[in-house]
Formats: C-alpha cells, sequence, structure tokens
C-alpha cells in the first residue's frame, strides 16, 4: 500500500451520500434511476396483472406493464472519496411502507411529479415536509411536453418557495444529473439547514 497523504490511500472507504428519488406511481422515478446511475442499476420491478387492477390506478399510463415492488438502487462517483447512492422509491400506495425505511440516513429527495397526475404527487411532498427532509421537485415533461408552467405546478402543489422546482425530462442523463445539482444546491444553502 502507497504512503499517500488521503484516508483513502490508507484504505478507507469514500464518503456516502444517499438520495431518494420519490413520487407517485409512473412518474419516472426508475427511468431516472437508470438514467443517471453510472452502474446497471438493481431493479425491483414485476409486471402488473389482474391482482393490480382496481387497486392501480393507471390513469395517463395506460400503456405501462411493470411496476417497482421495493426499490430501485444506483450509484454515482463523484470523485475517490465521494459516492452517490440513489435510492428509488416505489410509487404505490401498498408499498408506502417502505419508505420509513428507506429514508433513514437520506440527506434529501428529489419528487417527481407528472402534470397529467399531480394529484399522486401530494402523499411524497407531505412525507419530505412532515419528516423536515429536504427535497426538489422535479416535473417530469414526457417526450418534452410542458403543459404546465413551473409556477401553475408550484402553485397546484401548494409549494413553499423556497423549494425548487425544475422541468426537465428524466429520460435524459443531463437532465436527471442537472436535478440531482439543483438538490445538492438545495442542501447547501442556509434555509435547508
Amino acid at each position: 500500500m502507497g504512503s499517500g497523504s488521503s484516508d483513502l490511500a490508507a484504505g478507507a472507504a469514500p464518503q456516502a451520500m444517499k438520495i431518494l428519488i420519490a413520487g407517485g406511481f409512473g412518474v419516472g422515478k426508475t427511468t431516472m434511476v437508470d438514467a443517471v446511475s453510472e452502474v446497471a442499476p438493481l431493479r425491483t420491478e414485476e409486471y402488473l396483472t389482474r391482482a393490480s387492477v382496481g387497486v392501480d390506478d393507471l390513469e395517463g399510463i395506460l400503456d405501462k406493464s411493470t411496476t417497482t415492488v421495493a426499490l430501485d438502487f444506483g450509484r454515482i462517483t463523484i470523485s475517490s472519496e465521494l459516492v452517490v447512492y440513489l435510492f428509488g422509491t416505489p410509487g404505490q400506495e401498498r408499498f408506502w411502507f417502505m419508505w420509513n425505511d428507506l429514508v433513514h440516513g437520506a440527506l434529501g429527495a428529489v419528487v417527481l411529479v407528472d402534470t397529467r397526475r399531480l394529484d399522486v404527487s401530494f402523499a411524497s411532498i407531505d412525507f419530505f415536509e412532515s419528516r423536515g427532509i429536504p427535497f426538489v421537485v422535479g416535473v417530469n415533461c414526457f417526450h418534452g411536453v410542458r403543459d404546465r408552467t413551473g409556477d401553475e405546478v408550484r402553485a397546484a402543489l401548494d409549494l413553499d418557495p423556497h423549494v425548487p422546482l425544475v422541468l426537465s425530462d428524466v429520460r435524459e442523463r443531463t437532465a436527471s444529473r442537472d436535478l440531482l445539482l439543483t438538490l445538492v444546491d438545495h442542501l447547501m444553502a442556509p434555509a435547508a439547514a
């Protein structure tokens, strides 16, 4: 082993930063983790079955055929000293109990919303607000369609003015990266402390 001055040269593990990617069913959480992770993400997706009929609301997302049943997991190495771990939460109400475990150790969250179904986002926002966990809102503009302005979405979600809101298409790696950078900036701002 070399005689470098950093802890890593002595065999110490890099610092870890945990971020949750949350939101309602079908808003793009798995897609975002997939777009930005440097490794093939761990996914716990299963096909929707007849058992989910009447349980999972597919209005506005009729072509959806799979669902996350536990979590999505991805990783981004920032440097040899810092690694970001992404945990995508399940979106259906029947799996929300898992959020209480996933949130432990998280520094913050990205809450994804779909303007076609803003109502599925209220529970996610309430979850982080009630726990005092900083978050940003990413309006997932599928296929680049921006049918609402940021101000309209902010008003509809009744967001506090200090919560950043970004319009993007999380299928694009740079858009997902920029959304995560917005969260980092928010975490570093004095109001988030």
